[in-house]
């Protein structure tokens, strides 16, 4: 093990417990609380993170870093080979290698991107551009932009079902969630979120029934996909963040960026049953594959917090290698 490394520390198992715990003393800045599994346990697939101030993602299984101008948001596709990145301060989405980091290709989305996303089939990539109100949808194996769809005022972040034939996108601008067919790459509906004045980012629950929104000013919407109607909104957190339902759909967790908690809903009462301090400014929120861990982006501290989704508690805290760790993509739950 090589402790002058901290993440080095931190992904490699250690073989003898007196040693890890004088790893613990040794390595500044990483913690674990006791009980907690062994670090080779805590990224059971890579973990890509974009570190916005520094120009570049990380993947935090490996310690590796890639440039990538501005990383603002990410996606990885659900077979492992590609990685979607959106610039926050330039016009364009970046297609990676998701193993070498090489870049396959660029593409103009307009002004202001945000959010990305990966197809459940790994065909299609969608990129979202606020300042033009449109998505453009990106066809990964032939690494170019096929079309360009006006989706409504200032769009922020999109979502595929899971059988890939619909898209979400949030209008952040307009109080509402537009709906994209992706068979015929046209924008079919649109509806409002009462109670949610600025949908931001999106995630489904694990039967695809609900629509979880988080919303730009400390609120959380459900809604029924069929109907669209709004079954609760449960404050959360100060200002905006990601959201994920993890895997199995036991919980629904999510960010505050202007705040320094993570809150944890419980899907079937639509409360929040436990909120984890993480340090200031958490954005990103992504489960494990397996449900075990969340990774939350620390944006004020540089770190990313692991959080077991057992005990809801901070088992880690790893420095990541740049500043303004913001969005967080993991392989297998894309």
């Amino acid at each position: 093990m090589n402790l002058n490394h901290p993440c080095q520390a931190v992904r490699q198992p250690c073989r003898l417990a007196a040693l890890c715990t004088i790893a613990l003393v040794l390595v500044s800045g990483i913690a674990f609380s006791a009980g907690a599994a062994e670090p080779k346990n805590l990224f059971p697939a890579p973990v890509y993170v974009t570190l916005q101030a520094s120009n570049a993602v990380e993947n935090m299984q490996t310690g590796k870093t890639w440039n990538v101008p501005s990383a603002h948001y990410d996606a990885i596709s659900p077979n492992g080979k590609y990685l979607l990145v959106s610039s926050a301060s330039l016009p364009k989405a970046y297609l990676l290698d998701a193993h070498s980091g090489k870049a396959l290709a660029t593409f103009e989305i307009g002004p202001t991107p945000q959010g990305v996303i990966i197809g459940p089939k790994s065909r299609y990539g969608l990129a979202v551009s606020a300042g033009n109100g449109t998505v453009t949808v990106i066809d990964l194996k032939g690494h170019e932009a096929v079309k360009t769809i006006p989706v409504g005022k200032t769009p922020h972040n999109a979502l595929f079902t899971a059988d890939g034939k619909l898209a979400y996108v949030t209008l952040q601008g307009q109080g509402a969630v537009a709906v994209l067919n992706m068979q015929t790459l046209k924008k079919i509906d649109e509806f409002p979120v009462p109670g949610l004045d600025h949908p931001h980012n999106l995630d489904f629950s694990a039967n695809g029934k609900i629509l979880w929104i988080r919303g730009l000013v400390s609120k959380v919407a459900a809604v029924d996909v069929k109907t669209h109607k709004v079954l609760a909104v449960i404050p959360v957190g100060l200002g905006h963040a990601g959201i994920d339902v993890i895997p199995g759909g036991r919980y629904v967790f999510t960010g505050a960026i202007a705040d320094h908690v993570v809150d944890v809903i419980d899907p079937t009462t639509f409360k929040v049953i436990k909120r984890i301090d993480v340090g200031q400014g958490p954005h990103g929120v992504r489960a494990s594959r397996n449900g075990r861990w969340v990774y939350a982006g620390v944006t004020g501290t540089n770190k990313v917090a692991v959080i077991d989704t057992r005990t809801l508690k901070v088992v880690a805290q790893i420095p990541t290698h740049g500043k303004l760790p913001f969005w967080v993509a993991v392989a297998g739950n894309p």
